[in-house]
């Protein structure tokens, strides 16, 4: 599929932030926004981007990190199946990630919906978006505050959901018109049980629609195939339920 992918630069408020476009073919589908995780836009994330293509989506992947460089220059140097070189890349990458505002992101993420409907072929509507780490926490915040214009937020052993401060994602839940997906990691302590629970609650609250699945075993980063913590039964079952959430939301009858 790799004349299918292309790389795009989006301009944006605070510079040019470069992307990745996946689509199947060159006729009209509806579009499906990827956030990254925090090891950033690479070969895994293109070969995850092309496979939500295969289904009939054409799916924008943008560098979140664009302020810091290009996606290739962020990228990991070293095989992160090893577990000390994953780890050591993810002290590197923690200030990008902890730099990386709402009061900044939200902005980036509306420009982002405008250029996935810019894009030739995308079907006017409502897009669909999935999420990965800290992906996944935005995939839910851009459900809750884009309103109508998401029609389908997934959500993947995705971190921060639930915080103690008055900006936390759950408070915010009565603003998705989506139906929304979380796929938790079961060995995550940066989600554990409790944060869930208080997630559920605050989702049952807004009245929303909402499946909220802890896959067992699996620990965080557990579709990512290019680390040491993917977990290939959970990978295929991230797949599963996030194609089922999107042609039910997003495919006409």
């Amino acid at each position: 599929m790799d004349e299918f992918t292309e790389t795009l630069h989006i301009p944006t408020a605070d510079g040019t932030a470069d992307a990745l476009l996946s689509r199947p073919d060159d006729g009209d589908h509806r579009g499906v926004l990827l956030l990254m995780d925090a090891i950033g836009v690479r070969p895994r994330i293109r070969e995850m981007a092309e496979h939500i293509a295969s289904w009939g989506y054409i799916v924008l992947v943008p560098n979140l990190f664009y302020r810091h460089g290009w996606a290739a220059d962020l990228a990991p140097t070293t095989d992160l199946t090893v577990p000390e070189n994953r780890e050591v890349f993810m002290g590197e990458a923690i200030d990008r990630v902890r730099g990386l505002t709402d009061e900044q992101v939200i902005p980036d993420i509306s420009t982002y919906i405008e250029a996935l409907h810019s894009c030739d072929g995308v079907i006017d509507g409502p897009i669909g978006t999935t999420g990965y780490c800290m992906g996944g926490r935005l995939s839910f915040v851009a459900a809750c505050t884009f309103g109508r214009d998401i029609a389908a937020a997934a959500a993947f052993h995705a971190a921060g959901l639930v915080t103690d401060d008055d900006s936390s994602p759950h408070l915010k839940a009565a603003g998705a018109s989506a139906e929304l997906y979380f796929g938790h990691a079961d060995e995550d302590p940066t989600n554990p049980a409790e944060a869930i629970a208080t997630l559920e609650a605050a989702l049952d609250w807004a009245s929303v629609r909402y499946s909220s699945q802890v896959y067992s075993g699996a620990g965080h980063g557990y579709t990512m195939s290019d680390t040491a913590v993917y977990d290939a039964a959970a990978a295929e079952r991230h797949f599963s339920a996030l194609r089922d959430l999107l042609d039910r939301n997003l495919q006409e009858d």
